[in-house]
């Protein structure tokens, strides 16, 4: 999948050069990005940090699979797709999705097509580290669920 890049990372990401890394590219009029970051809530409230766990090998392989139904659902002319894993502090980011096409329209489409499929079919487990130091397991949201159902 030239063009098309797929990370899973612990290391610290820099959204800005991962956008013009697919900006650079002369058939694209469009590049669209989501940036996601760590919040002090989600499930819970006084969330001070976020753990991430994922199977290596599988998880790729889910997110190789879906950049493809992206790709078969819009011209994009590349992506990248990086989500990162380990423990991860207030503020820090945790997912990016960039889509360049030659036309907004298709860009913006799969950008958010590609957020609402990682929060339903991406194989990663979250648990959010409390103030007092207790961890609870992120639990799955009937919003994401919703979201993703549009697609079909």
């Amino acid at each position: 999948m030239s063009g098309f890049t797929i990370q899973v990372q612990a290391a610290r990401f820099d959204a800005g050069e991962e956008i013009n890394r697919l900006s650079a590219n002369p058939a694209c009029g469009a590049v669209v990005s989501f940036s996601g970051l760590v919040r002090d809530h989600g499930d819970r409230e006084n969330v001070t940090a976020l753990e991430l766990e994922h199977y290596p090998g599988m998880t790729e392989k889910a997110l190789a699979a879906i950049v493809e139904e992206a790709r078969e659902r819009w011209r994009l002319q590349a992506a990248t797709l990086i989500h990162r894993v380990g423990r991860l502090a207030l503020g820090e980011p945790i997912v990016l999705v960039v889509t360049a096409s030659a036309h907004r329209a298709d860009a913006f489409a799969a950008c958010e097509f590609l957020m609402d499929f990682l929060k339903t079919r991406a194989p990663f487990w979250k648990r959010e580290i409390l103030r007092d130091g207790a961890s609870l397991w992120v639990e799955a949201k009937a919003s994401d669920d919703s979201a993703a159902v549009r697609w079909q």
